[in-house]
């Protein structure tokens, strides 16, 4: 399960650099095209749209990998039974909050879905399809903070607090730029 799961959090953070990815071509692509007097609106409406999706399906490798930003002053000036419980009671208001944030973002993608919602831009499309990426990342990252949760629960050390640990190991503080 757990090769499972780091897999899917990994394929997340793939997507999400496809995007950007894409991002990148269409933006370089509308640059050039506008050069030529070539009319090139509706991309806003697409490149808005894979900026979304980019951010969402990075969510739960982010906060797997430790790039979420954490204050951890007070954590670091307590005993290890506290942090414990700090770290407990965090993922576990985490846990609800992302589970509200998932319903939220599913029950809108379906009641677009429902309703037929298009989009009001220059290019027509079922909004469903653009917000499928909001829903599909939140259920990303509810599953990556319910696996911390878990983790913290059976007495392990964060996955978050053990990569940045390894990373600064390394000598590798990029991360705290």
């Amino acid at each position: 399960m757990r090769k499972f799961l780091d897999k899917l959090y990994l394929l997340g953070g793939g997507l999400a650099a496809v995007f950007i990815a894409l991002i990148a071509v269409l933006m370089i692509g509308q640059s050039i095209l506008r050069e030529f007097r070539v009319n090139t609106g509706a991309v806003n409406d697409v490149v808005s749209w894979f900026c979304a999706a980019a951010a969402f399906f990075a969510m739960a490798h982010a906060f797997k990998h430790g790039d979420f930003v954490r204050v951890t002053l007070l954590l670091d000036a307590v005993g290890k039974k506290t942090r414990r419980a700090m770290e407990i009671g965090s993922l576990a208001i985490g846990t609800v909050a992302v589970a509200y944030m998932t319903w939220a973002a599913c029950s809108f993608t379906y009641e677009s879905w429902e309703f037929n919602d298009i989009s009001q831009g220059l290019l027509p499309v079922p909004l469903w399809i653009p917000q499928l990426s909001f829903a599909l990342g939140s259920i990303l990252l509810l599953i990556a903070v319910v696996d911390e949760f878990i983790i913290v629960l059976r007495g392990g050390v964060p996955t978050f607090v053990r990569e940045v640990a390894e990373r600064h190991a390394r000598g590798d503080f990029s991360s705290e730029v």
